[in-house]
């Protein structure tokens, strides 16, 4: 460490932090300023914006102009979406390190899921990256959860590229959309640097931006350009002790956990033995030595032996490392404060399976499978929380939304797990005065006009407050509401069908607020077998008479089950395994004029939204089955009876 003697410098110090806009520093502080070096030949940036704006487009294109891919080379669309439900949904669920060369430049960019419900993601990448590229919809302009990531960026000081994206699509109204991301700005207190920020049009989809929409579209060199001059280089000092920061933690079964994070000050070597901290865990600190160091480049980790200030590596060989942990050398080592990751607001239970063909589907059926699992996913997804309840076969699992714990299911069922969940339910809050507070959303949604009026009524049984209402060029309608997270849970479902498929609904997190009040979740009740067996046509054709059916002929089912969704508000036992009896005179081939309505098969997301509270969802990797949290009908109607009584004294 250089001992300076400060008295000269200090003046000038104080000039350099009055000009940034910041507070003067203790003298012993300020001196670091003159050790910090730029390093001119990285760039890290983080591609920010609402869902389905276009950031995974981008990127290809970026990765294709920059020269990853040979001119022959066959590329997939999304590559960055390697995730098998990412390419199924079309979204992107987790960040994605690349790296692509400009110039004598590399550029670190990293592609963020653009969905709320896997904000965590977001907001713990953001702290790799010295810059951001926001992307805008040229139509929709700025969504719910444009505003929430430019927010987290605008909070860590970050610079902005401002891209308004789909400038082909035929509605396109860009020079709106500048107003619109420019208020936002305005609205999320940006300093004059940012509100300073640079303008760009694209098309991801035909790879060109301009910085200007008279001038000729070519390629995607403009943002390229403006990645150089805009998002500043890195800085650090490359002699000071080692400080690596653990954004993101990946797997690989050969080599276990691996740590990625940027390169703060020092040097970071094979073999090097630093020390593990976290900001959190003051009782955290663990000697641990690297034994592989990788850099991004294209698709691929490059393996290299050093990398200093500025650089995103990727480390293996700490057992370990988890997301917010710090990578320390030298004798006083200090952790690098992590950011807080914003708190779970739903929460659902995980059970283990114990209906009456429990065990016949799945690989992975017991309490101890189920609980690994769940806490090996808290090693990657830090927005995530479970924890153990009094009884050993069911576990508390929270996150940020429905999306955010359906993939979670989704992926487990994949992985051969078999297990049951509960209907997803908030998380509430007590204030300082005894008062229940439960989280709230505004949601943004987008409908026809002939439709808006059926929305608004449902939105309203549903607590929710209509907060604006606007008529879009399009002639469709856009309504603002002010509504309980609850009262967003098994709505999209209706939504979808009240709106023929044609509206759409994006929410965004907005804190907590006194209850609102009770209402019901579902209109419709359920249609229940009576017993256990084979569903059969006979049995299925006198069911459907009673409602929509959730199965067809050959399906298994046991008594408790539910089997479809009857047209009134009460709970109807039916035998749908009944067979006709024979007689002298008719035969059993008579069955095969009867006709059935198609079942209607639900979806992971359907079947969530659908269930009820006294309902559980079993979870196969072949099924997804909807049953009665108690099986027995009497045992079921005696707590029903009891739970009325209870609440009417």
């Amino acid at each position: 460490m250089v001992n300076w003697e400060f008295g000269q410098y200090k003046e000038e110090t104080t000039l350099i932090w009055k000009e940034r806009g910041r507070i003067p520093l203790p003298d012993k502080e300020r001196i670091s300023i003159f050790m910090k070096t730029k390093r001119e030949d990285v760039r890290n940036v983080a591609i920010i914006a609402h869902v389905d704006h276009g950031k995974t487009t981008l990127v290809d294109q970026l990765l294709k102009q920059s020269g990853v891919f040979r001119a022959n080379q066959e590329v997939q669309e999304r590559v960055m979406d390697s995730n098998d439900i990412e390419r199924e949904r079309g979204i992107t669920i987790l960040s994605k390190n690349t790296a692509v060369h400009y110039k004598d430049t590399k550029i670190n960019i990293i592609d963020t899921p653009g969905h709320a419900d896997f904000g965590g993601e977001v907001e713990r990448v953001l702290k790799m990256v010295d810059g951001v590229i926001l992307l805008v919809d040229a139509f929709e302009g700025a969504m719910p959860q444009t505003k929430f990531v430019l927010k987290k960026a605008l909070e860590l000081d970050l610079h902005v590229i401002v891209c308004i994206n789909k400038i082909d699509r035929p509605e396109a109204r860009p020079d709106e959309v500048v107003d619109e991301v420019l208020e936002l700005l305005m609205d999320l207190g940006a300093s004059d640097e940012q509100l300073d920020c640079p303008f760009l049009y694209a098309s991801a989809k035909t790879g060109h931006a301009v910085l200007d929409l008279k001038d000729t579209p070519e390629n995607m060199e403009p943002l390229f350009e403006a990645i150089l001059k805009y998002i500043p280089a890195p800085e650090g000092d490359p002699d000071a002790d080692t400080q690596v920061l653990i954004s993101t933690i990946d797997y690989n079964e050969y080599v276990g956990r691996i740590g990625v994070g940027k390169v703060e000050s020092g040097t970071i070597a094979v073999n090097q033995e630093l020390t593990l901290l976290n900001h959190h865990d003051p009782d955290k600190k663990q000697k641990v030595k690297i034994s592989k160091l990788y850099e991004f480049d294209g698709l691929n980790k490059v393996e290299v032996k050093e990398a200093t200030i500025g650089s995103i590596v990727a480390i293996s060989g700490i057992a370990e490392i988890h997301i917010g942990d710090t990578l320390c050398g030298g004798d006083n080592p200090e952790a690098i404060p992590f950011q807080k990751i914003s708190e779970p607001t739903i929460a659902m239970n995980f059970l283990v399976n114990d209906s009456p063909l429990a065990g016949q589907e799945g690989k992975y059926i017991t309490s101890r499978h189920l609980r690994d699992r769940l806490y090996r996913e808290l090693n990657t997804d830090v927005s995530l929380r479970v924890e153990d309840t009094e009884t050993t076969e069911c576990f508390k699992v929270s996150g940020r939304g429905e999306l955010h714990l359906s993939v979670l299911i989704e992926n487990m069922r994949r992985e051969g797990y078999e297990f049951a969940v509960s209907k997803p339910e908030v998380l509430y809050k007590i204030d300082e005065r005894g008062k229940k507070l439960e989280p709230m959303e505004i949601a943004y949604i987008d409908v026809p006009e002939e439709f808006s009026g059926t929305v608004i009524q449902m939105l309203s049984e549903r607590k929710g407050e209509l907060q604006g209402m606007s008529t879009a060029s399009d002639s469709s309608v856009r309504l603002e509401f002010h509504i309980p997270s609850r009262g967003l849970i098994g709505f999209r479902g209706n939504f979808l069908t009240s709106t023929k498929g044609t509206g759409i609904i994006n929410t965004i997190f907005d804190g907590y607020s006194p209850y609102k009040g009770d209402f019901q979740y579902r209109k419709q009740g359920s249609l229940i077998a009576f017993e256990g067996g084979e569903a059969v046509t006979y049995g299925l054709f006198a069911a459907q008479e009673r409602g929509t059916l959730f199965i067809g002929p050959g399906a298994k089912v046991y008594s408790g089950m539910v089997i479809g969704q009857n047209g009134k508000a009460e709970d109807i036992e039916l035998n749908v395994c009944k067979t006709k009896h024979l007689t002298n005179t008719r035969s059993s081939s008579a069955d095969e004029a009867l006709t059935l309505t198609p079942p209607k098969i639900l979806s992971l997301e359907q079947a969530l939204d659908y269930i009820d509270t006294d309902e559980l969802l079993e979870v196969t990797p072949e099924n997804l089955r909807i049953r009665k949290k108690i099986l027995d009908g009497t045992e079921r109607y005696r707590a029903k009876r009891n739970a009325a009584n209870a609440a009417k004294s």
